[in-house]
């Protein structure tokens, strides 16, 4: 893109994320200018960043002025802040999208109208409601915020009915102001990820599904492409299609959900770039975000096939020692420059390898270097 000025991509929220699309973006000639209602976010470290609160309009409408396209770091930015924006600038993902994504009730009404089975669901504004949400969907069940909720943040398991005060005291008083849904706990056997991206010309891509495993509500390792779930992936290529152009999406996003009995059953969207993605910045072709830069100011979409089999590491509280890591064949180090925090993704780590034996073979070193061998153990078993 040489010969005319250097396009800027703005991006709403400051953290890790909105830190990797800055990196992405440079290498095409694109600069990134983040806002954060925070001064030590960590996008700052590699990228110009305004500390702005989402409803300083004012700061907003400079922050417009200075960019040329506006994308998201994270869904929680609020909707109307969003559409504020798109008044006087390019939005990508549009608003709508946002909006829906950020409510658990909208966006679970979307999977099923574009043919994505999910878990029974109930909307829930009252304790009463509680009662009759659980005698109609059944324990067990998990009780969620329908806005704001993320990393298992925001949700309430009840194990049965017994459990239904204490899901009250702990969620009750966010029900007047975002509203709640239950949901059916669901036996599943695989947690899924289907990356797709969306240019503004339509053009339609996805990366091979991502396996996926949680710890507490937050995902702990990835693997792709993962051979125990690749003939679920042209449904789930079908799906994501389907939702990306009901809302008429542009950009990078994540659906995820869970296989039970060799069907798909969606759990949530991400309208941006997503953690169980980070693979793709070693093991694929394209990444997830130089894609994202990509759709977003119109240029052609990078090929979301993968270089290799991957496992992601990721990194929860405080980092361990990197020496365990960049001692491997393969091996990639990614520091987000934040402070160690209980909960907090402070970074991760990718290996590659040729083919899964291989892969198993370095993630069980590294393991056993990093005092991991329970984080990886699910991952081995697949690999074996």
């Amino acid at each position: 893109m040489s010969g005319r000025r250097q396009p800027v991509l703005g991006v709403l929220g400051g953290g890790q994320l909105a830190r990797m699309l800055a990196l992405a973006a440079a290498p095409l000639g694109v600069k990134t200018l983040a806002v954060d209602s925070v001064a030590d976010a960590c996008a700052g470290q590699v990228a110009p960043l305004l500390v702005a609160d989402w409803t300083d309009y004012a700061a907003l409408e400079a922050f417009a002025a200075r960019v040329d396209v506006v994308t998201f770091d994270f869904e929680n930015v609020p909707a109307e802040t969003a559409q504020r924006l798109a008044e006087r600038v390019a939005v990508f993902p549009n608003p709508r999208a946002l909006a829906v994504a950020q409510d658990r009730l909208a966006e679970k009404t979307l999977f099923r109208e574009c043919g994505l089975p999910t878990p029974d669901f109930m909307t829930v504004d009252t304790r009463e409601q509680l009662d009759q949400a659980l005698a109609t969907v059944g324990a067990p069940a998990i009780l969620k915020t329908r806005r704001l909720g993320y990393d298992g943040k925001g949700q309430f398991r009840l194990h049965d009915l017994a459990d239904a005060d204490p899901a009250w005291a702990a969620l009750g008083a966010q029900a007047a102001k975002h509203g709640l849904i239950l949901e059916a706990f669901v036996p599943f056997e695989r947690e899924l990820s289907v990356l797709a991206v969306r240019g503004r010309d339509g053009d339609f891509r996805t990366w091979p599904l991502t396996r996926n495993w949680h710890v507490d509500g937050v995902l702990s390792m990835s693997l792709a492409p993962a051979p125990d779930i690749e003939l679920l992936q042209p449904r789930a290529t079908e799906l994501a299609r389907t939702l990306a152009e009901r809302l008429d999406y542009v950009g990078v996003f994540a659906l995820e959900l869970f296989v039970r009995n060799g069907e798909l059953l969606g759990n949530e969207m991400a309208p941006r770039v997503h953690n169980s993605g980070h693979w793709t910045i070693e093991g694929a072709h394209t990444s997830q975000f130089e894609n994202h830069v990509r759709a977003v100011l119109g240029l052609p979409l990078g090929d979301t096939g993968a270089r290799s089999p991957s496992a992601m590491f990721n990194w929860i509280g405080e980092l361990p020692d990197a020496t365990a890591v960049l001692q491997g064949v393969d091996a990639h180090w990614h520091d987000y420059g934040k402070q160690a925090r209980p909960g907090r993704k402070v970074g991760h780590a990718t290996v590659c390898a040729p083919d899964a034996g291989l892969l198993a073979t370095r993630l069980g070193g590294m393991a056993v270097a990093l005092g991991r061998e329970a984080q990886v153990a699910p991952v081995l078993s697949v690999l074996a």
